[in-house]
């Protein structure tokens, strides 16, 4: 999903919600976008966000572990990990007061 899908997303999902007020919009549009990774991760879809960053599933392989209350050796399955790898713009904002900060 692209950014331009994901705005189309939220768009038609905002407009299926009445609007209460400024506080209910804001969780609207934060429950919208919650969603909409949740559904684009679950169908195997990336969502890029140019310049924010992507998110992205990645398989965690399978493996053996122990359990920390008993000590027993125990199996721990294959899943699919979510992932997000931020955007430069969004690392830029982030390293933006250290740079000042070390001048």
């Amino acid at each position: 999903m692209i950014k331009s899908q994901f705005n189309r997303y939220v768009r038609d999902a905002l407009a299926k919600r009445e609007r209460k007020s400024n506080i209910d919009e804001a969780n609207a549009v934060i429950d919208v976008f919650v969603e909409a990774i949740k559904e684009a991760l679950s169908e195997n879809d990336e969502i890029l966000l140019v310049g924010f960053g992507r998110f992205i599933k990645k398989q965690v392989e399978a493996r053996n572990g122990i359990n920390p209350k008993t000590r027993q050796p125990i199996k721990i399955h294959a899943y699919m990990q979510p992932r997000f790898k931020a955007g430069i713009k969004l690392k830029e904002a982030c390293n933006r007061n250290k740079k000042s900060k070390k001048q």
